[in-house]
């Protein structure tokens, strides 16, 4: 190893335990559990890390590999598999890992090149893996080399080749446009090239967090016979590709995203990564809304395409409407050979009107259970026409119906959903009146798509025309006096002994501190071993109060506490399930676990949009979607939820990139915030009810996400009557409140409606509070009482409702 190359590797090392040494002490990648998960989540596992797969082609039904022929896999990543995302939502200590080769020879029905295989072995453990440290890791891992000589020597052993190809995934850091990245490396070309030359029959699997460049693997044409995309499943990755590639299961995954023919093609591709702040430029018309709007030709594979090993037809369409509700009903049947799911989906294209549309917008789906061949099964869709409604942040500040005609289509996915009903609204409605809120500060700030009558043109983003500070003074809530300890209990609230009034009326201005923060530091030792963090009882007098204290832990893909625990697919390859059933039943597991291992909150799921693929995160994400990424979401919380334990939806709002996140304006139209970045969350407040939320790092126009009385109190709570808790992302960033100057920081915070600061102190651990939330207590216009005493109503209406109760009675 020369000088560069060690210094560049103990410095990695160097910070790497820097950073871990504030969470967990030490990264959970390559450690193994002593933790036995349930028969019943192992199976869940396999089968959504399977049903998540998308195969985009499969020529000449190449797939499922027959047990007659001998099979060649190439690339490293068959041995050294990417299994989740790098960063806090996977760094889970699993209790074991299939990786491909591991699946394959498990499953026994797929005969393997046995030469080819101990050949990649033994370059694996000669070429071990470099996973770099806190947001360095690798994009992907260096591949063995082929050339055309080995790869026609293994074609002569065998009859089929697969490649697999593996991309990580990483958050604090972004995908980039880059060879190993976004693109192929000259290497994995030549991988290709060698491979496509010597056989006749290849499937490449793509062992991604996020969709890559897929014009490069286009260009090979039917040289690539089939073509899947198998994610990150979790610890159960090799079994579940296994399972697709010997034909036990039959792929059902649709892509949550459009796969554009460029990068460049994405619309807001090019306000996408900047340092200080993105305008978002492509305005409602992100992915698909864009895409097939304005530019079909540009797209690979449409949103919500995915093969399967058998084929579908849609029969007996019947659609009415009845008191403002539209019911379709459909039989999906199963013509095909082989047993499969299949997912129907209901879009709509709206008259473009005053406002501009898009050509089509999700408006509902399902998916069937897995059919037999010849077997039917009636699938319904609902939605209400109120759900076509577009919002004006122009002039009316409402949802309206514009005047016309709606158009409904069924189809399984957006390029092939056909016109099955149309509605005509013979007048323009407002169906739903609200007020303008998080607006951008000042007109003309940037100019953003408005598509109308077949034009595209920029326009003005409307800036905001109210006074947030005379709103805030307006709804300050009253104050109960400081009563001191009357001995009332959490619990006589709980068991409606007392009103949460009287007992919120004991703490004092200390323990109201307490309450609105958490116990400093990350691996509390309130808490579980390799706890995030502990709010609720952090002193000692609340907790003679009989206030718990409330543990949190990472996820999505996992708990992560140093006890270990299961290891679930990626977000990503979990949405392209499309089946919100098996998700739910998935994440009931999880809370389960939970419950066993001793964590109170799962700070999840990660649900923000995937506004470009280059985002870093997006592994943990969903979708482009907003109806997609609030049913998914909808679906974990209420199986987190059901176990008795919390979830926590994060980041609210518009975390769209990891570039400078911690200080980037993520600057958009209340439209676009509403009808995309917000939709999702407004979905799975109201279907799901989740307990607590986390704000996000980034600025949403200009404010901080933990400072955004508009997101957190306008419409969180005032909107959609949000009821729990909300948290900060891991610590925050200094501040000042533009409407009130000498409030700062924690009393700027309280009195956006963000109730806790997480873990609860500064990066240095410093155990002290620092001071700023009381100190303008009892001052003109400084925090009041009746705030504080409101915030902590909002933690303990969440603790009051969960599991942790049970340690104080």
């Amino acid at each position: 190893m020369d000088i560069k190359k060690k210094v560049k590797k103990y410095f990695g090392i160097a910070v790497n335990r820097v950073v871990t040494a504030t969470s967990q002490g030490v990264s959970a990648k390559d450690e193994i559990a002593e933790f036995e998960p349930a028969p019943e989540m192992v199976k869940l596992c396999r089968r959504a890390a399977a049903e998540g797969a998308v195969l985009l082609k499969n020529s000449n039904k190449v797939l499922p590999l027959t047990s007659d022929r001998v099979v060649s896999v190439f690339g490293r990543v068959q041995n050294d598999t990417f299994y989740v995302g790098y960063g806090s939502g996977g760094d889970v200590k699993a209790p074991y890992k299939v990786s491909f080769m591991q699946g394959i020879r498990a499953n026994g029905k797929i005969r393997i090149n046995e030469l080819l295989a101990r050949t990649y072995e033994k370059w694996c453990e000669a070429n071990p893996v470099d996973d770099g440290f806190w947001g360095h890791w690798p994009m992907c891992y260096d591949e063995m080399p082929i050339d055309l000589s080995m790869a026609r020597t293994a074609a002569s052993q065998s009859d089929t080749a697969v490649v697999i190809i593996g991309r990580a995934a990483g958050e604090d850091r972004e995908n980039t446009l880059e060879k190993g990245s976004y693109y192929l490396t000259d290497t994995e070309k030549q991988l290709l090239d060698c491979v496509t030359e010597a056989f006749d029959e290849v499937v490449l699997l793509l062992n991604c967090g996020s969709i890559i460049d897929m014009s490069e693997i286009e260009k090979y044409g039917d040289k690539i016979s089939s073509i899947l995309y198998v994610w990150q499943g979790g610890m159960e990755t090799g079994n579940a590709a296994a399972d697709i590639l010997s034909g036990d299961v039959s792929p059902s995954g649709k892509l949550t995203d459009t796969v554009a023919e460029k990068w460049e093609d994405y619309p807001g591709s090019s306000d996408f990564g900047g340092k200080n702040f993105n305008c978002y430029t492509e305005d409602i018309y992100v992915g698909y809304r864009g895409l097939e709007t304005f530019a079909k030709d540009k797209v690979l594979y449409p949103f919500g395409f995915g093969l399967g090993y058998t084929e579908f037809s849609v029969e007996n369409i019947k659609c009415d409407c009845v008191n403002g509700v539209f019911s379709v009903r459909a039989d999906a049947v199963n013509s095909g050979e082989y047993s499969g799911a299949e997912v129907l989906q209901l879009y709509y294209e709206a008259p473009s009107g005053r406002l501009g549309k898009p050509s089509r917008e999700l408006v509902a789906f399902k998916k069937t259970k897995t059919l037999l061949p010849g077997e039917r099964e009636t699938v319904s869709l609902s939605f209400s026409v109120s759900d076509m409604a577009s919002y004006d942040d122009e002039k009316e500040f409402a949802y309206i119906l514009e005047k016309g005609d709606y158009k409904i289509y069924l189809g399984t996915d957006v390029r092939s959903a056909s016109l099955c009903c149309e509605y005509t609204q013979e007048k323009g409605e407002i169906v739903k009146r609200l007020s303008q809120t998080c607006a951008p500060s000042e007109q003309g700030s940037f100019k953003r798509m408005k598509f109308i009558n077949g034009e595209l043109k920029y326009e003005d983003v409307p800036a905001a025309k109210y006074n947030l500070k005379d709103i805030i003074l307006k709804n300050l809530p009253e104050e109960t006096p400081f009563k001191g300890d009357r001995g009332i209990k959490l619990s006589d609230v709980k068991n409606g002994k007392a009103s949460m009034s009287d007992f919120v009326s004991q703490l004092s201005p200390e323990e109201l501190e307490a309450i609105s923060r958490g116990d400093y530091i990350m691996n509390s030792p309130l808490g579980t071993a390799g706890n995030a963090g502990v709010f609720g009882g952090v002193l000692k007098s609340m907790r003679n109060k009989g206030i718990p204290a409330v543990t949190a832990t990472d996820g999505p893909s996992g708990i992560r506490l140093q006890s270990g625990a299961s290891l679930l697919p990626i977000g990503t390859g979990l949405a392209c399930s499309w089946n919100t059933e098996l998700i739910q039943a998935l994440y009931e597991q999880t809370g389960l676990e939970m419950k066993r291992i001793g964590s109170d909150v799962l700070l999840a799921p990660g649900m923000n949009i995937h506004r470009n693929p280059l985002c870093g995160r997006n592994f943990e994400y969903f979708s482009e979607d907003p109806l997609v990424t609030g049913e998914i979401a909808s679906a974990i919380v209420k199986g987190v939820q059901k176990a008795g334990v919390s979830a926590c939806p994060k980041h609210y709002a518009c975390n769209n990139q990891e570039t400078n996140r911690t200080h980037n304006d993520s600057r958009v139209s209340e439209r676009a915030l509403r009808e995309i970045y917000l939709k999702g969350f407004e979905i799975c407040v109201k279907k799901a009810k989740p307990l607590n939320i986390m704000t996000s790092y980034n600025k949403i126009n200009g404010v901080w996400g933990h400072y955004n009385y508009e997101l957190c109190e306008r419409i969180l709570r005032g909107e959609w009557g949000f009821d729990g808790c909300v948290m900060t992302d891991w610590w925050m960033r200094s501040s000042k409140s533009p409407e009130f100057p000498q409030l700062c920081d924690q009393a700027y915070r309280v009195r956006s409606g963000v109730n806790v600061l997480m873990p609860g102190g500064s990066r240095t651990g410093r155990r002290k509070p620092d001071g700023t939330l009381l100190k303008t207590l009892g001052k003109p216009e400084g925090i009041t009482l009746g705030e504080l005493q409101r915030n902590a109503a909002c933690v303990l209406g969440y603790i009051i409702r969960s599991d942790a109760m049970e340690r104080t009675e």
